[in-house]
């Protein structure tokens, strides 16, 4: 593989920088505590490190709320450090790739600021969307549109005392820009190049598909075809404008892109847009043999035609953890479904995220792993007067948010606040130091040391298309073009091994007749 092409088979590891490691002792991880822990992320073998934003923020959505896309929050460091970070992982082989968050900014970002003080009517406006209301005196919003927060009820417009409504997709915190505007589209190219240029590799765009609007800002019940503000034909202008300063730099993009239409979605792919984009078929899909070979095969195609490789995720900064998502009743995700305790059987969770582990490290694509994945951490159920995602604020308190899977890691077992830092800014679980890494580092049966050992052998696959193989029911069976195979029982009944020279990994025993049992996978080179 080319070392241009090292996005198209990498392994990603997604770092969520407030919940990763803590270096200076105040409860909030920081980029100090992410340099410190280069090695451990060297060992586990990734390729490539995404960042959640680190940008200056007030933090009112988790740092996706942007004041300065130029500077570090202080909270993580500085831009010095950021550097130094990028620097010091490339020297270990690991690319970095920074998160930008096009939709929107903070309302305290200077761009919104100058807005407000410029008045009704003024160019600073223009950069947003600004309106007057509707209603005999403006007292109404001046459009029907929902909330991009799932179950919110809170509008999308807020009025301030000049009589104007501005829009937010998100919270009132994160007003719209207007990608109409040049001036909005100068500087997030400006933005990409200032990160190129500081040794970045590649982008994460975030709501990717959210940033156009139709000018006239109709109401979504009487046109809502073609969207008014999801998926319009003007993104693909931007993206394709994006992709000409990537290219100066060899830089690389993935696009966060929530599409039904798979035709629609592949247009991003296309060899003059996006290199990559999130899979979130895969990412949702049951624990089901059907539900997930036909998720992959789809994903699959969908990306053959535009050339652009799959890529693979179990779970983010956003998602039920793995492990506590497989061991429910319903084993898909849907954020509208999420509530507060929902049961789960944690043993069969974990077999079944082991087996989910060597299914994804299998497929053709890139594959991102989200902190503590591997080492199995569970979904957190955070005290209620503890959760700070403004999901649970806006559903009007019954969503648990996203928070449950922020908790930040047990690095070491006997250590307080199990090696993470200072008290950490969520409160960890009781029992968290039994994921603690150390202690997994030594466990050769652990999740850590399957995710190591899974991670050194996965070249073994090779970069060549998948091929399904004849398998009973329930039973995930495909090859890749070296002749090795990937195995998933997740039937009721142990499954017989075809012939083969040799077992690289399972992602548990085999049975006592050396069959492959239930929620388990193997990988045999034949």
């Amino acid at each position: 593989m080319a070392q241009q092409d090292w996005w198209r088979s990498a392994v990603i590891y997604q770092v969520y920088v407030r919940s990763f490691a803590d270096g200076d002792g105040d409860g909030t991880g920081d980029l100090a505590g992410v340099r410190a822990r280069l090695p451990y992320l060297a060992e586990l073998g990734v390729d490539a490190l995404w960042f959640n934003p680190w940008y200056l923020s007030p933090m009112k959505d988790g740092g996706y709320d942007v004041a300065d896309y130029r500077a570090i929050d202080p909270a993580f460091g500085t831009l010095a450090e950021a550097e130094k970070l990028i620097a010091e992982a490339r020297e270990l082989s690991i690319r970095t790739i920074v998160d930008i968050v096009p939709n929107h900014v903070s309302d305290q970002h200077p761009w919104f600021r100058a807005a407000l003080a410029a008045g009704p009517g003024s160019p600073e406006r223009e950069l947003f969307h600004f309106r007057r209301g509707r209603g005999a005196h403006g007292e109404l919003p001046p459009n029907d549109w929902p909330s991009q927060f799932v179950g919110s009820t809170e509008p999308v417009w807020t009025r301030l005392p000049d009589g104007d409504w501005y829009l937010h997709l998100f919270t009132p915190e994160q007003p719209d820009l207007n990608w109409a505007h040049p001036a909005v589209r100068q500087e997030h190219e400006d933005i990409l190049r200032f990160w190129f240029e500081r040794g970045v590799s590649g982008v994460r765009i975030d709501s990717a598909a959210l940033l156009a609007k139709d000018p006239d800002l109709p109401d979504l019940a009487t046109t809502p075809h073609p969207h008014p503000f999801v998926d319009r034909d003007e993104l693909h202008d931007i993206y394709r404008s994006w992709r000409a300063v990537a290219d100066e730099y060899g830089g690389v993009f993935v696009g966060e892109v929530w599409l039904p239409d798979t035709e629609r979605f592949a247009r991003y792919l296309r060899p003059d847009e996006l290199h990559t984009a999130f899979n979130f078929s895969f990412l949702s899909c049951p624990w089901d043999a059907e539900q997930l070979r036909a998720s992959i095969g789809t994903t699959l195609a969908e990306h053959a035609p535009v050339g652009a490789p799959a890529t693979w995720v179990l779970c983010n900064h956003d998602i039920t953890r793995t492990v506590t998502r497989y061991g429910r009743t319903d084993t898909g995700f849907d954020f509208a479904a999420k509530a507060f305790g929902t049961p789960s059987d944690l043993a069969l969770g974990t077999r079944r995220a082991r087996a989910a582990a060597l299914l994804s490290l299998a497929l053709p694509g890139a594959v991102y792993v989200y902190q503590g994945e591997e080492l199995g951490l569970p979904e957190a159920e955070i005290p209620r007067e503890r959760i700070e995602d403004p999901m649970h604020f806006r559903s009007g308190g019954t969503d648990p948010g996203r928070d449950g899977c922020r908790v930040p890691l047990p690095w070491t077992a006997d250590a307080p606040h199990a090696g993470f830092g200072g008290e950490p800014w969520l409160p960890q679980p009781d029992g968290w130091a039994a994921y603690a890494a150390d202690r997994q580092a030594a466990d050769p049966a652990s999740m850590l040391a399957l995710y190591r050992e899974a991670i050194r052998l996965r070249p073994a696959f090779g970069e060549g298309p998948l091929t399904w193989l004849p398998a009973p029911e329930g039973v995930l069976a495909f090859t890749r073009d070296t002749g090795v195979r990937c195995l998933v029982n997740l039937a009721d009944a142990p499954a017989e091994l075809p012939a083969h020279s040799r077992v690289l990994l399972s992602s548990g025993p085999l049975d006592p007749r050396g069959r492959l049992p239930r929620d388990t996978a193997i990988w045999l080179r034949a």
